[in-house]
């Protein structure tokens, strides 16, 4: 039985507008994906998600498909538009490109990452965000919070680094006891075979990460392209435009340079963890 056709949204976004086009192009030519994937140099799967508005659009490909099809720059204009949009549903496009990552870099400016938190920590957090929030509408954000570092333990989990700003260490979120046990944790991830933790200290100064004290993730896939998401207070932005990527990138790179080596970052948590009073 032949596979059925997802329906597309092409008034959804520039996005799924260009997958619609390069659907409907595609038939029109009387091509399958993988004749197509054959003309583009590209895989079936790949530009199967990029119809479905899926995947980020290579920037070659515009290119190749106005050549393939004759369309006179037409996808070379939609991609204009497309590689500065914000995707529709960004959170949730997040979560499944952090799913298939083969690597994530981290850097956090005020809070430990998600992936790191303990329970009591992640708890300390959501009661304090939202003070009158019932018992077990805590209780079960902190069950989807503690769900996602099931990543971490896949036999496929990717290499996750993380550059923490000596704040994330110094506050003691929940008290000195909850604290002492979210340091512990980090110690025990500092240096092992998928992780790698680094503390930008104080004396550090000033760096281009800094603004609004927010978080940055960089994600990078198997087939290498790669894609940013940076996170404040209330909002997320998720960026998949290559230049755009590549200066966080760099300046993520400065960052690690700059942060204490593995072995000095254990010794500085494990510091500030005995400075802690019960």
């Amino acid at each position: 039985m032949a596979t059925r056709k997802r329906e597309l949204t092409p008034d959804r976004s520039v996005r799924h507008l260009f997958g619609a086009e390069l659907r409907r192009h595609r038939e029109q030519a009387g091509m399958s994906l993988d004749q197509l994937a054959e003309v583009v140099a590209s895989s079936r799967s790949h530009l199967g998600r990029i119809e479905l508005a899926e995947y980020m659009i290579p920037p070659e490909l515009p290119a190749q498909l106005d050549a393939a099809f004759g369309t006179d720059g037409i996808f070379q204009k939609l991609y204009a538009l497309a590689r500065h949009e914000v995707h529709p549903d960004k959170y949730r496009r997040y979560m499944e490109l952090e799913a298939r990552a083969q690597s994530i870099g981290h850097y956090a400016g005020q809070l430990v990452p998600g992936m790191l938190q303990t329970e009591d920590y992640a708890r300390a957090l959501f009661r304090v965000s939202n003070p009158e929030a019932p018992a077990e509408e805590i209780e079960e954000k902190v069950a989807v919070r503690m769900s996602r570092q099931a990543l971490l333990r896949t036999t496929s989990a990717p290499h996750l680094s993380v550059v923490l700003d000596e704040a994330c260490v110094r506050r003691p979120v929940g008290g000195p006891v909850v604290m002492r046990a979210q340091l512990s944790r980090l110690a025990e991830l500092v240096d092992t075979p998928r992780t790698l933790i680094q503390v930008l200290p104080y004396e550090h100064g000033e760096h281009a990460l800094m603004g609004g004290g927010g978080a940055l993730y960089l994600l990078t896939m198997d087939d290498g392209t790669s894609v940013a998401y940076e996170e404040s207070i209330s909002t997320g932005q998720l960026i998949e435009d290559r230049e755009r990527v590549v200066r966080r990138m760099r300046s993520y790179d400065l960052l690690r340079a700059y942060a204490l080596s593995p072995t000095r970052t254990a010794a500085f948590i494990h510091s500030v963890m005995e400075a802690l009073t019960p």
